[in-house]
């Protein structure tokens, strides 16, 4: 499938929204209404050192989206990029859109110097973490949240 990525623009917003909700639903999750909300100018603004990443088909039709924080480490003196949150529509998951989205990730990361781009999923997300494998490097670290 023929895909190009782009950050996100104001006018996304409607599209990345039903993606995020979809998102949401997928993990089981609530976000309410106003995190939503917050969420969507922290990445148009990039104050916070986050941004979003929005992919299309061929059509135009937005079929993924993925957000990333960038942040200090107490292990380097550069950057970290974390992938927080990836999604691809359900009708074209295995398409190539994931990949794109994280090749993207990784080309704005090197163009910030972010020396690792790292992400989590959930232990039984069999259809992605097969991506995953192909793309990035399984780590032995275990999780823990308050």
């Amino acid at each position: 499938m023929a895909v190009s990525v782009r950050p996100v623009v104001a006018s996304d917003e409607q599209e990345w929204l039903k993606l995020f909700q979809d998102y949401i639903v997928f993990y089981k999750a609530s976000v309410p209404k106003d995190v939503i909300a917050l969420t969507w100018r922290r990445l148009l603004s990039r104050e916070d050192k986050m941004m979003a990443l929005i992919a299309r088909d061929a059509e135009g039709r937005a079929v993924g989206i993925a957000a990333l924080v960038f942040h200090r480490s107490t292990w380097s003196s550069s950057w970290y990029c974390y992938l927080e949150d990836l999604f691809v529509a359900s009708d074209v998951r295995g398409q190539g859109v994931g990949r794109a989205l994280i090749e993207a990730t990784y080309a704005e990361a090197d163009r910030r110097g972010a020396e690792r781009t790292y992400w989590a999923t959930q232990d039984d997300n069999a259809t992605a973490r097969k991506l995953y494998d192909r793309v990035g490097q399984l780590t032995e670290f275990v999780q823990y949240r308050r």
